[in-house]
């Protein structure tokens, strides 16, 4: 009797977790009360600065405006790369690129395959998941990662084809603020997309706008800035009309919205840029009423400084669908669970962010950001903040400022995005939103310097920060496997040694010269590398002594060392020999290596001694039937800036 009894007993138990979790499914998809839709507005290239709701009373954002007013406006929110693709890579993943070598821009490079984008676990919860319609993720997996993460992926994609009562993620992504219509298009192609389809009360007029202080204010540069408030306001437009959509098929009640831009303005000294400003972006979450207990600030336009970037944004999500946090994912969920236990993490003491490779330009800043103080460690400091960089010096705004600059009508202020850096920032971001007053050159932050200093320290040996390899290295172990793996054992890649080394870039007291020169000597040929990229900041005077220990790298076993020790000697010293090894590096079938030549030959002192050696290379790989390199791109900008020609887009 007693074994019967038990029978039925596990019988009924079974038959009644069935009924529970064929009734969780039905739940799923029929948007339950547990089940929030989630809605993504995200644009492009926009920093806060611009939108009305910030603080701009001459922007014309009444959409986003309206959204904070009844939803919270974020004013630390910070996208993790300071350019598209690293930071989508960052939203769609959950982890930071520097993590997984994705941080240089446009690049292709593999990631593990326990690895995929946020929204397939929503659709294996039940969501109908689209994305309408950029991707851009950054990485050789892409392709498999839009496969798995999306119902659709198109530019018709939208939450209208989902079964009835189905949940949705949807993002919507507005093209109406990108760089292209802001400053690199013909003026004619930005009328057309923008100018005209707005009507005139939208129109924000040049004599309007509000410059930041490092343009100069002259009719040129106001006719080119009022470019960026006009194509926000498109934006703003593309916003109301989808959420009017949403309102009209009553689902406003039944979502969650998020809207936010994937880094900072698309203007020079902003986007690409590795400071807070290229970093830092407009944030706005919105809740409907009946899941306001989700968030942690509830109140009808609630303003938070609570710190937050691009890795929180997935297990966010998935935490309003009440879906488990992959354990690779590197960031916190900004929201509460809907039920126990919450769980929430407290907001980080720091936030770490990561600037790399942007199109053909190199560069690596790492930014380090608490309370309201952004601080930027610069590690190719000779590069000037307006680097050469094809996409951004063939637009008009860019060009003025040349000129001006050549015609000596740019201020102190203005002048410095023109000039190397230093090798450190330090910015009181609620004092100084554009970023003018350089506090790590004034008396009384050394004690807060020093703070910033060890906390990234610490951060880039905990995480293994892989991006201090150079690209040449990152593309030549992801033959065979990928980097997130590669960086974790110590006997490939001794974090310690190489960031002691690259820490002495840009400063330039004896003691950090004589480690340097010293350092050459180094059996790992990555000290070697990070020591001459040091050495290549040193100014010609301290070198003078050096030349004979820089002439031995131009033997050296890795090829990229030869490239930056050819370079100190030849644009310091105007080095035969060294210009030898420069053409020969030049001539590389390894895009990587060509594309450092150039890179280098770019800011060195005697650039214009190479206009005809590079007016021949451009040439012949021009007739090359294959699409531009990025050393052929630099090839085209380096010309324009040294040889006179017209500079064009080259297809990318």
């Amino acid at each position: 009797m007693y074994i019967a009894v038990l029978i039925y007993f596990l019988v009924t138990l079974t038959a009644s977790a069935q009924n529970n979790r064929t009734s969780d499914r039905r739940n799923a998809a029929s948007g339950t009360p547990d089940r929030p839709n989630i809605l993504w507005l995200t644009f492009e290239d926009t920093s806060p600065e611009f939108i009305g709701c910030y603080g701009n009373k001459v922007a014309k954002t009444p959409v986003m405006d309206k959204l904070a007013a009844e939803g919270t406006r974020f004013m630390s929110a910070y996208s993790t790369g300071s350019v598209c693709s690293p930071s989508r890579n960052a939203l769609i993943l959950g982890c930071k690129t520097y993590t997984l070598g994705t941080g240089n821009h446009r690049s292709n490079y593999p990631i593990p395959d326990t690895m995929t984008g946020f929204p397939k676990y929503l659709r294996d919860a039940g969501y109908y998941t689209t994305n309408n319609s950029k991707t851009d993720y950054n990485t050789s997996a892409a392709k498999r990662i839009i496969q798995e993460s999306w119902d659709e992926s198109s530019g018709q994609a939208g939450w209208w084809k989902r079964r009835d009562g189905q949940p949705f993620f949807a993002v919507f992504n507005s093209m109406s603020s990108h760089q292209s219509r802001t400053m690199t298009e013909p003026f004619a192609q930005y009328k057309k997309q923008i100018i005209d389809q707005l009507a005139e009360s939208q129109q924000t007029k040049a004599a309007a706008v509000l410059l930041p202080p490092f343009f100069r204010d002259s009719p040129e540069m106001r006719r080119q800035a009022a470019r960026i408030y006009n194509a926000i306001t498109k934006t703003d437009t593309e916003f109301g009309e989808l959420l009017a959509r949403l309102e009209k098929e009553g689902l406003r009640e039944n979502t969650i919205i998020f809207v936010f831009a994937d880094h900072g303005e698309g203007m020079p000294d902003a986007k690409t840029n590795g400071k807070g400003l290229g970093h830092r972006v407009p944030f706005i979450a919105w809740f409907p009423e009946k899941y306001k207990h989700l968030s942690p600030w509830n109140k009808a336009g609630a303003v938070t400084d609570e710190k937050i970037d691009f890795v929180d944004l997935a297990p966010t999500v998935l935490t309003i669908a009440g879906v488990d946090i992959p354990p690779y994912m590197q960031g916190r969920s900004l929201v509460r669970k809907a039920g126990p236990p919450d769980r929430r993490k407290p907001e980080p003491p720091y936030l770490f962010l990561s600037s790399d490779r942007s199109d053909e330009s190199y560069d690596l800043t790492r930014t380090v950001v608490k309370g309201h103080y952004a601080y930027t460690r610069v590690f190719m400091p000779y590069i000037p903040e307006l680097r050469y960089l094809q996409y951004m010096d063939v637009g008009d705004i860019t060009q003025h400022i040349r000129s001006d600059f050549k015609a000596g009508k740019l201020d102190k202020v203005q002048q410095r995005m023109l000039l190397a850096r230093p090798a450190e920032f330090l910015y009181d971001l609620k004092k100084d939103p554009w970023e003018i007053d350089n506090l790590a050159r004034k008396k009384g932050y050394g004690t807060l310097l020093n703070e910033f200093r060890t906390q990234l320290r610490n951060h880039v040996l905990s995480q293994r920060d892989v991006l201090f390899l150079p690209e040449y290295e990152i593309a030549n172990l992801s033959k065979t496997t990928n980097a997130y793996t590669y960086r974790q054992q110590d006997a490939n890649y001794p974090v310690r040694d190489i960031y002691e080394v690259a820490s002495l870039s840009g400063f330039h007291d004896a003691a950090t010269l004589t480690k340097q020169i010293g350092l050459l000597k180094s059996g790992n040929p990555m000290v070697r590398y990070w020591a001459l990229m040091g050495l290549r900041s040193q100014p010609k005077q301290a070198l003078m002594p050096y030349q004979a220990q820089l002439t031995v790298a131009l033997t050296d076993s890795y090829p990229l060392n030869q490239v930056i020790a050819a370079s100190i000697l030849n644009g310091n010293f105007d080095d035969k020999s060294a210009k030898t090894v420069l053409l020969k590096h030049l001539d590389s079938a390894d895009d990587n290596v060509a594309n450092v030549v150039m890179q280098q030959l770019m800011y060195q002192p005697n650039a214009s001694d190479w206009i005809a050696d590079i007016e021949q290379f451009y040439t012949l790989k021009k007739t090359l039937p294959s699409k531009p390199d990025h050393a052929v791109l630099s090839a085209s900008v380096f010309l324009y800036a040294y040889g006179g020609r017209t500079l064009r887009n080259e297809p990318e």
